[in-house]
């Protein structure tokens, strides 16, 4: 049985990608601070329904404290380690700028450090389409120069994609850096827009829309993103020796056994088409708050995932608005609304 050291089981996309491995038979700790950057019920909750499987365990802490994530993934010695924890938020990180250093490059070296001790089968560690910053040209492959980032968030980012290369070309560790665009599904976070928007319109409250509409996103639903996470973790970035053919478009390392991968919908879907496809599944209508554009914003995001579909075989599909629906009929439920 293969052992998974994830963390960030606790967030929303650690919670799905812990109860998908769980359910095709993988053991799993889970290692989760429970920060109060959102409702840590909600939190809570998805590791209640994890601990409910025999082969998942948790351990309650933080990546900055060293010591506890050493003796934890010593005790428990994993094959693969998953790195999602992280201070999430491109607004956020207007507002608290510290918080991503200390969790996003002090925890994340940290994780480094445990892979290598451990002498891992795979790190993959998850980065964002954030990093690909003022660039323009779309839909946004993993080649392309990620030397503009707009944010703090993204900064931090793009720090780990070249801490965890340098890892790799140091110690030949492993290592998989995937790029996520614009996760949206049931057990959502509250910061995010789809939350956000299915809160505000059931309240009768207004919802902020910004660059008054004309903004695109790559929405990918988070089962998808799970799926892909969970078949990257069997393509291992091999070292340079030992390379016997180069995959088409590949992102890989020259120096290293290091690649970074897009996982995303590879669809733009324009921001006002998705508040639409909320109303009519809610039966009720926004008020729409038109704004500006936000500081660190960028108006479109849009994802080549050709490499994650030459790498697994597969690639995000789910369309929108079914995805939506399903976010819906969670909120309704969870809430009681």
């Amino acid at each position: 049985m293969q052992r998974i050291l994830i963390t960030g089981t606790a967030g929303f996309i650690g919670f799905h990608l812990a109860r998908l491995l769980l359910s095709e038979g993988f053991c799993v700790h889970g290692y989760d601070g429970l920060t109060d950057y959102y409702d840590v019920s909600l939190k809570q909750r998805r590791h209640q329904i994890l601990l409910e499987h025999e082969n998942f365990s948790a351990t309650i802490g933080m990546l900055q404290d060293s010591l506890l994530l050493t003796r934890v993934a010593s005790d428990f010695q994993p094959d693969v380690i998953i790195h999602l924890a992280a201070q999430a938020g491109v607004r956020y990180s207007l507002e608290n700028p510290r918080s991503y250093l200390d969790s996003n490059i002090v925890g994340s070296f940290n994780v480094l450090e445990t892979g290598l001790r451990l002498n891992v089968r795979h790190l993959l560690m998850a980065s964002t389409s954030s990093v690909y910053g003022a660039n323009t040209t779309m839909p946004f492959d993993e080649d392309q120069k990620t030397d503009t980032p707009l944010t703090i968030y993204a900064a931090t980012k793009k720090a780990n994609e070249t801490m965890a290369h340098a890892y790799a070309h140091l110690h030949g560790l492993h290592t998989t850096m995937f790029r996520f665009f614009t996760v949206y599904g049931p057990w959502g976070r509250p910061d995010m827009a789809l939350f956000r928007f299915t809160d505000a319109i059931l309240d009768g409250r207004a919802i902020d829309v910004y660059n008054h509409g004309s903004m695109f996103r790559d929405f990918t639903y988070v089962d998808d993103l799970v799926k892909s996470i969970r078949l990257l973790i069997n393509a291992i970035p091999p070292a340079p020796r030992d390379r016997t053919h180069r995959i088409q478009n590949d992102s890989i390392s020259p120096v290293a056994p290091f690649r970074v991968v897009n996982i995303g919908n590879s669809t733009k879907i324009r921001l006002l088409d998705f508040v639409e496809a909320i109303e009519d599944e809610l039966g009720q209508k926004a008020k729409r708050n038109y704004m500006g554009m936000q500081p660190g914003d960028v108006p479109a995001t849009w994802a080549d995932a050709s490499l994650l579909l030459e790498l697994t075989g597969y690639r995000p599909n789910t369309p929108y608005r079914e995805g939506v629906a399903n976010f819906v009929r969670w909120y309704r439920s969870y809430y009681n609304k």
